[in-house]
């Protein structure tokens, strides 16, 4: 590991000598690529200078417990364990950060989540899923932008489409892609039965221009009315888009900005994002068994986690972990479920070399 930390520092300088250099701001391009190079490689620089300064006082401790005044052997004795738990701690840090990283990880995302199994009660769920993401997403600081969203007789949401943007959204919600199973009573139930209901989720990183190749010759674009609950009509001019996708089949719609090229400027972050994802999942299926093994990139209809209201239990099956918490994670308390899943993702990386 340590081999591997001194390039890195030796890459670091290097950088910071040629950014120093005064012709350097002749070279855009080369001046916007050493500058993210040395902003991707700075925290774990830091992070092991912090290491060797660590590594440096402990040996200076195990020298003071050397000394002839007992006071001072106890007292370095008391901080070699302080030391060497810093340590233990940085060094885990070091690791994680030596794992090749997603890409993704740093990126904005598209989340759908769709009314499936359960009729009306799966689109109640679906509400209360956006509403557990908003709340989560408030908590984070990000922002959430509704795209496009379908409303349920009963209420909830059929299918709704937001964005949310804001630090390293990605790597936090990437775990969520797949079916979310409810258990509860319906308010509709008169005889207290517990139902089972699911809704889906697919949770996709932004993609940029340059990320896919969209041919615009590949691409219908059709213009209506924007319609509120029931199909009311909302808006007296033609401003919702509605983008296919020819050779994938994609459909994106777009309603809720005011203007079209507002909503066709959405509908086309969501068609790239979904391309990209179309070709991701395509590679993915071929390397089936790999897929298999990684967290939060299953299949779309695997079932990832369920909510038991009646047992106040929320179990997310791919770790089998259970938290009697369900209240605070429908109220967007989701860190100790996703915090589960980020340290079992870290382990399993680690393994595998």
């Amino acid at each position: 590991m340590k081999e591997q930390l001194e390039r890195l520092k030796a890459r670091y300088k290097e950088i910071n000598d040629e950014l120093s250099r005064p012709d350097i701001a002749q070279d855009i391009d080369k001046m916007r690529k050493l500058s993210k190079e040395r902003s991707d490689l700075e925290k774990t620089v830091k992070l092991y200078d912090e290491y060797l300064e660590k590594e440096s006082t402990l040996e200076d401790l195990k020298d003071m417990q050397k000394d002839d005044d007992p006071e001072i052997r106890e007292m370095a004795a008391a901080e070699i364990e302080e030391t060497k738990e810093a340590l233990e701690k940085l060094e885990e840090k070091l690791q994680w950060e030596l794992i090749p990283k997603d890409p993704n990880d740093k990126k904005n995302v598209i989340v759908e989540i769709r009314g499936a199994a359960g009729g009306q009660e799966a689109n109640l769920f679906a509400g209360d899923l956006y509403r557990m993401y908003l709340k989560y997403a408030e908590q984070n600081g990000w922002d959430v932008s509704v795209i496009n969203a379908v409303e349920g007789e009963a209420g909830g949401f059929s299918q709704i489409e937001f964005s949310i943007s804001g630090d390293r959204v990605y790597s936090f919600l990437k775990y969520e892609s797949g079916a979310h199973r409810v258990q509860r009573v319906p308010k509709t139930e008169s005889q207290g039965r517990v139902h089972t209901s699911t809704a889906t989720v697919v949770v996709l990183p932004e993609a940029e221009e340059v990320d896919v190749e969209i041919n615009k010759n590949d691409l219908r674009i059709d213009t209506y009315r924007s319609s509120g609950p029931g199909g009311q009509s909302v808006n007296t001019t033609d401003s919702a888009v509605r983008i296919t996708h020819d050779p994938t089949g994609i459909v994106v719609s777009s309603q809720d900005a005011k203007s079209q090229h507002e909503n066709k400027a959405i509908a086309m972050r969501v068609m790239r994002a979904r391309i990209k994802d179309y070709y991701e999942q395509q590679r993915l299926e071929k390397e089936g068994a790999e897929r298999r093994s990684k967290i939060g990139t299953g299949e779309r209809s695997e079932k990832v986690r369920t909510y038991n209201f009646p047992q106040n239990r929320v179990t997310d099956h791919r770790i089998n972990f259970t938290i009697q918490q369900l209240e605070r994670v429908m109220d967007g308390k989701l860190d100790p479920i996703i915090d589960a899943l980020i340290e079992e993702e870290f382990k399993r990386k680690l393994e595998e070399g």
